[in-house]
């Protein structure tokens, strides 16, 4: 279930996931606070720049039209609404193709498939009931989550960077996808605080994340691991020694690989 709406010229969203534990996600501009309403917990942290459905993000350096075909699929009602579909197909197999549903009047996607090769729906996010007229007040949305009497709060320690301010180098990217940014998160436990690595890239549709850590004795260090949910896929590998990348994204397993194995320790 989801609310939206805005207040400043800033989206105030609220989220709560109607499967697995009870929790309550609040996005306000550029923050997002969420709320474990099991273990009474509530992490606060930035919104990050990857894409989210229903919206993609706003490229400098690459072009959707240079990489994707565009169809007409017509019109149908979805949530009781009329929506125009678009089908973006793949030029090359670095990606996988997309098809929208748009309501006609807001622009909203009300629904998004994501295709395979051959054509196969692997995921697929859309709106069951909707109301765009809705009496949804965003100073009513933010007043419900002031408060965090209660709860305890987390604050992940989160900040900007660049992979080579950290001793990192891409040398080679799929053909597309450009940088939106990296991120290096710190976690604290008990006995000691670990830092890990994220760079986000896109080519305006997918998005790929590259996370970068420390070598964990754990881990089966000369093991590729592969696993793949839906549409999202997961290649994780040992990296100059003494690293491990976990790369993660709605894209072929073999572009995944393709961003693990360009990976450069400056450092």
């Amino acid at each position: 279930r989801m609310w939206h709406a805005c207040i400043g010229g800033l989206p105030v969203v609220r989220v709560e996931p109607q499967t697995g534990v009870p929790r309550v996600v609040f996005r306000h501009g550029d923050e997002v606070r969420t709320f474990n309403l099991q273990a009474r917990t509530v992490r606060v942290e930035p919104r990050e720049p990857a894409r989210g459905f229903p919206a993609v993000p706003l490229l400098s350096g690459g072009a959707v039209s240079q990489h994707y075909g565009v169809k007409l699929l017509g019109s149908e009602r979805v949530a009781g609404a009329m929506a125009d579909g678009v089908a973006f197909v793949p030029q090359d197999a670095w990606r996988f193709g997309y098809r929208f549903w748009i309501e006609r009047d807001s622009g909203l996607v009300l629904k998004l498939q994501t295709v395979g090769p051959d054509g196969q729906v692997l995921e697929q996010t859309a709106f069951s009931q909707l109301d765009l007229q809705a009496p949804v007040r965003a100073d009513e949305l933010l007043q419900s989550v002031q408060s965090l009497q209660g709860f305890q709060i987390e604050k992940p320690r989160i900040r900007r960077t660049a992979a080579e301010a950290e001793g990192w180098v891409l040398r080679q990217v799929p053909p597309g996808f450009v940088s939106l940014g990296c991120f290096l998160r710190q976690t604290a436990s008990k006995d000691e605080t670990a830092s890990v690595l994220q760079c986000v890239y896109s080519d305006g549709l997918a998005s790929v994340s590259v996370f970068l850590e420390d070598l964990s004795p754990q881990r089966p260090a000369d093991k590729a691991q592969t696993a793949s949910i839906g549409a999202t896929h997961l290649w994780a590998q040992r990296v100059k020694g003494d690293a491990w990348t976990t790369v993660v994204g709605e894209v072929p397993t073999a572009t995944l690989r393709a961003f693990a194995h360009h990976l450069e320790r400056l450092r």
